[in-house]
């Protein structure tokens, strides 16, 4: 997968790395703002009580 977006990315190597880097902060920004407050409140992994 990594490959085949390496190829796809314009520019030489330090601009492929630079946009790599900027679409994996793209990615881990859109999962802890929307993805996993979403499956936090849709599961009952925090409702777990130990007695």
């Amino acid at each position: 997968m990594f490959a085949a977006l390496w190829r796809h990315l314009p520019g030489p190597r330090w601009v492929k790395a630079l946009e790599a880097l900027i679409l994996f902060l793209i990615v881990v920004a859109i999962l802890f703002e929307f993805v996993f407050p979403w499956v936090a409140n849709n599961t009952r992994i925090l409702d777990n009580v130990v007695a």
